[in-house]
């Protein structure tokens, strides 16, 4: 069920007041379930020069990152290292993600988040839930590729899992495609805490985990 929009990560699930921001110049041309990611809690989408950070739980709490200059080169570099093939292009997703993490957790306190979190670690506004990381992610990825930064890659669309039947709770993440094997990989940092490489595996791979 690709891009569908169920709740939990842990067993988080909110009954929100959403508001709008200001909407951003050059949007990015989405598919229709990563549209979803944002209208599904009334924010923009990101654009070729900000996005929304979600964090809070569900979106509850946001903050926008609007790219520098010096932000684009850096990410433009750690990209660069990734090049040569598709296996070195999703290494350099993971430091791109960890330049993320590295660069707002001070700003929004996600410093101190911790792998995993849901509503029962009682502290959502130090933390993401995967509502959370799997739309910065993406949003992150979609800016990326809009830089034309991704040779080997393209950015698909969110994924869940979830089986009450066999117990495995459910679960989103944000997927890229391999451009020549088309094959799809979860990039997913809700699972690591602060500033460490998020889990790169085959959304065949992760599907089937708990």
């Amino acid at each position: 069920m690709t891009g569908t929009i169920v709740a939990r990560c842990g067993l988080a699930a909110f009954a929100l007041g959403w508001f709008w921001i200001s909407e951003p110049a050059a949007a990015i041309q989405l598919s229709s379930a990563q549209e979803a990611l944002y209208t599904t809690v009334s924010i923009f989408p990101p654009s070729t020069a900000s996005m929304t950070v979600c964090y809070g739980f569900v979106c509850r709490r946001r903050e926008m990152l609007d790219f520098t200059a010096a932000d684009r080169a850096a990410l433009s570099k750690i990209l660069g290292t990734g090049r040569s093939s598709a296996t070195a292009e999703r290494a350099a997703v993971q430091k791109a993600v960890i330049w993320f993490d590295r660069h707002m957790g001070p700003i929004i306190g996600t410093d101190k988040r911790v792998a995993n979190a849901d509503f029962r670690a009682r502290d959502d506004k130090h933390n993401f839930d995967c509502w959370d990381t799997t739309r910065n992610t993406t949003s992150l990825l979609l800016v990326l590729q809009d830089w034309g930064l991704l040779k080997h890659h393209v950015v698909g669309d969110p994924h869940y899992r979830g089986n009450p039947l066999t117990l495995q709770l459910p679960h989103n993440t944000a997927v890229l495609v391999d451009r020549s094997t088309k094959t799809e990989w979860a990039i997913d940092m809700w699972t690591r805490g602060y500033a460490e490489p998020p889990d790169v595996k085959p959304l065949a791979q992760w599907i089937k985990e708990d």
